[in-house]
């Protein structure tokens, strides 16, 4: 389970960049799998999803704001819950 203590602070600052994000407009269900989907549905799906993200203004802002809160479920900023765990895998550090 991962922690809230890496959210930012609940300000308007903080969070006003969501306002920009081009999913407003899209229908949520592209972006969260259902339960049960798999395989060449879930790809097609998230891939949909994915295409929607390379045009938004914020999907830096969002792909950066998902992985610091380890977004456990959907595509955020371009990338799939499989994608961010192996990113976050990556930025561990290496036991010596």
């Amino acid at each position: 389970m991962s922690t809230v203590a890496k959210l930012p602070a609940p300000t308007q600052e903080q969070w006003e960049w969501q306002y920009q994000g081009a999913c407003r407009e899209a229908d949520p269900d592209l972006f969260f799998h259902p339960e049960g989907e798999r395989g060449a549905a879930r790809r097609r799906r998230a891939e949909a999803a994915k295409a929607y993200c390379e045009q938004c203004p914020v999907m830096d802002m969002c792909r950066e704001r998902s992985l610091d809160a380890r977004e456990p479920f959907g595509v955020w900023g371009g990338i799939s819950e499989d994608e961010r765990h192996s990113m976050l895998v990556q930025r561990l550090p290496k036991a010596s």
